[in-house]
C-alpha cells in the first residue's frame, strides 16, 4: 500500500503530514511513527501529523512526536496545516478546538485560552503556577502554562548559557509532571521582545515551538516582564508574533512552508 505524504515545516520545526480526511489509513502505532520520524532510515521529522474527519469541526489533527507519543497541541504544525488547507477552518485537537487562517506565507492561529490551574497542566500536586517553588541545577521558580499542552517557562539572564540539552530531559520526565512537560528557557530582551529556546516533550531540542512561544509570552505578561499584551518571540528558527488578547485568547502568527511530497510503502513501517 503506497501512502502519500507532505513534508512541511514551521521555522525549521518539521513535520510529515498524512492526509486521511477523504481516505482512511490503517491504525498507526508508536513504533511506526518513530520509524517514519527517523532521519536516517525513515522520512525524518520532529512530529508526524495525521489529518482525519471530525464531526464538530472542519477536520481533526492528531500530533505524534518523534518518539511515537501522541500529544495534544503543536503551534507550528497548526500553521503548516492551515497553509495546506488553504482557507480558514476549525480544527479539532486533543488539546481543544482551534481556529486557523492562512496568511500568505504562513498562518494566524487562535490557540484558545491558556490554563493555569495545577491540575489542568497537570502537576502531581497543588502549587502556585505563576512562580513554582521548585528548581533544577540553577533553573528556578518557573511559570507553568497549559496552551493545549503543558509548559514550564524559566526566565533567565542568558538564554544561551543554559545547558538545556542536559536539563531538558531531566525536567521533562520529573515526577512533578505526570504527563511530562515542555521546557522553555526565555530571556526578555525588550519591552515586547523575548529570546526563547525549547526542549520539546518527546522530540528534544527544537528550532521552533509555537506553543512554547505562546506559553512564554503569557507567562511574561502575567509576571509584568513585558509591556502590553503582545511580543515577538525569537527562536533559533526565526520569530513568531504572539498576542494574548483582551478576551483571554492566545493568537499566534508566523510562517510555514511545504518542503516536498512523496509516497512510502505502509508495510515498510507498520
Amino acid at each position: 500500500m503506497r501512502v502519500p505524504f507532505i513534508k512541511m515545516h514551521g521555522l525549521g520545526n518539521d513535520f510529515v503530514v498524512l492526509d486521511a480526511r477523504t481516505e482512511a489509513l490503517p491504525p498507526i502505532g508508536p513504533a511506526a511513527v518513530a520509524a517514519l520520524a527517523e532521519r536516517r532510515t525513515g522520512i525524518g521529522c520532529d512530529q508526524l501529523i495525521l489529518l482525519e474527519p471530525a464531526d464538530d469541526a472542519d477536520f481533526r489533527m492528531r500530533i505524534f512526536n518523534a518518539d511515537g507519543s501522541e500529544v495534544e497541541a503543536c503551534g507550528n504544525a497548526s500553521r503548516a496545516v492551515a497553509l495546506l488547507h488553504g482557507k480558514p477552518a476549525r480544527v479539532q485537537t486533543a488539546g481543544g478546538t482551534i481556529a486557523v487562517e492562512p496568511t500568505g506565507q504562513g498562518a494566524r492561529i487562535d490557540m484558545g485560552a491558556p490554563r493555569f490551574e495545577w491540575d489542568q497542566l497537570p502537576l502531581a500536586y497543588a502549587m502556585d503556577t505563576m512562580s513554582m517553588p521548585v528548581g533544577w541545577d540553577g533553573l528556578e521558580a518557573p511559570a507553568a502554562v497549559n496552551v493545549g499542552n503543558p509548559h514550564v517557562v524559566f526566565f533567565v539572564a542568558d538564554v544561551q548559557g543554559v545547558p538545556l540539552e542536559r536539563l531538558g530531559p531531566e525536567i521533562e520526565r520529573d515526577p512533578l509532571f505526570p504527563e511530562r512537560v515542555n521546557v522553555n528557557v526565555a530571556q526578555v530582551t525588550g519591552p515586547a521582545s523575548i529570546d526563547l529556546r525549547v526542549w520539546e516533550r518527546g522530540a528534544g531540542l527544537t528550532r521552533a515551538c509555537g506553543t512554547g512561544a505562546c506559553a512564554t509570552t503569557v507567562a511574561a505578561i502575567r509576571r509584568g516582564l513585558i509591556a502590553g499584551r503582545t511580543a515577538t518571540v525569537h527562536l533559533p528558527g526565526g520569530p513568531l508574533e504572539i498576542e494574548w488578547d483582551s478576551d483571554g485568547r492566545v493568537l499566534m502568527t508566523g510562517p510555514a512552508a511545504e518542503s516536498f511530497r512523496g509516497t512510502f510503502d505502509w508495510g515498510d513501517f507498520a
